[in-house]
């Protein structure tokens, strides 16, 4: 029989409770499966697949212009807003996190404060940075969140109740209680309903890699893949990381495309890879690998013409 292809993703924010030891840029979609394995049924665990967890710091922001929403909102980083088009899905998704008011020390406010526990580098689970004397504060204070989506072949499994996501630990030396979160927001995005439009009028589309792509695999009886025949970039023009995966205690190195890079697509099923892109491509998909972003560049003529 063949599988119903995946219509809805859960949003999950997490806060973080205690500092963090792990991987520096984000909390694998592979170490958000592990935490979520503990309270899960196999059979419900191995229908499940997690995007990376993105690190949000919980400060104002304003909505940026592709975004279905407008205007400043209060702490827009330690909440769930709606999600009615898809732009609207990668609001907290990118670490630049260019939502986050230019009146403010955004780039400051926007890294993680680092300490050395036992010797080992942590990521802080909160950063206080001093204010000028006559400010009415003297210090303020960055709390800073988890944002990741789940999704699932059999329909029936999502969402997944607040009492499982609570009371998890993400990374090492969790025994002495690092990583530990608490679920802030969780909500259910459909993806056949959200506005695609945006998409459906540009002259050039480019791809972002939210999360790397994996191109080589160790782990056993993984599919190696070749760069997507539909970026107009080769192995020559781009970036490389060698990533990791830990599986029953034994790591697996993974050759992949780095994220944070932009290449051209030369696609002509915007929508459908933009759909794809946000269950992502590639091996080790389930583990949150070959998340992909469609952004338009420029519009054809009879969208100028219906603006003028």
């Amino acid at each position: 029989m063949e599988a119903r292809p995946v219509t809805e993703v859960q949003q999950v924010l997490w806060g973080l409770r205690m500092d963090y030891i792990g991987h520096p840029y984000y909390v694998s979609g592979n170490a958000i499966l592990h935490a979520l394995g503990q309270h899960l049924a196999p059979e419900t665990h191995a229908a499940i697949s997690a995007s990376h967890g993105v690190f949000v710091p919980g400060q104002f922001g304003t909505f940026p212009e592709e975004h279905s929403q407008s205007g400043i909102r209060p702490y827009l980083g330690s909440g769930l807003p709606e999600v009615e088009a898809y732009d609207d899905l990668f609001l907290q998704r990118q670490a630049s996190h260019s939502w986050m008011l230019d009146t403010r020390a955004r780039d400051a406010l926007n890294t993680h404060d680092l300490r050395v526990h036992g010797g080992h580098p942590v990521l802080a689970h909160e950063t206080i940075m001093g204010r000028r004397p006559e400010q009415r504060k003297n210090r303020q204070t960055t709390k800073w969140y988890v944002h990741a989506y789940l999704h699932a072949d059999d329909p029936a499994v999502l969402p997944l109740d607040k009492e499982v996501l609570e009371g998890i630990q993400f990374g090492g030396k969790r025994n002495y209680g690092y990583g530990e979160v608490q679920l802030k927001d969780t909500q259910v995005v459909n993806l056949d309903e959200l506005d695609y439009s945006r998409l459906e009028g540009a002259e050039t589309y480019l791809i972002e890699l939210v999360t790397p792509f994996v191109l080589e695999s160790e782990y056993p009886e993984a599919n190696d893949r070749p760069v997507p025949w539909w970026w107009a970039e080769n192995r020559g023009d781009l970036r490389f990381r060698e990533e990791k995966i830990l599986e029953q205690r034994e790591v697996f190195r993974l050759q992949t495309v780095d994220h944070g890079q932009v290449v051209n697509y030369l696609g002509d099923s915007p929508v459908e890879t933009a759909k794809n892109g946000l269950t992502r491509i590639g091996s080790h998909s389930r583990y949150g690998f070959g998340e992909l972003r469609m952004k338009p560049l420029g519009e054809r003529s009879q969208e100028s013409e219906k603006k003028d």
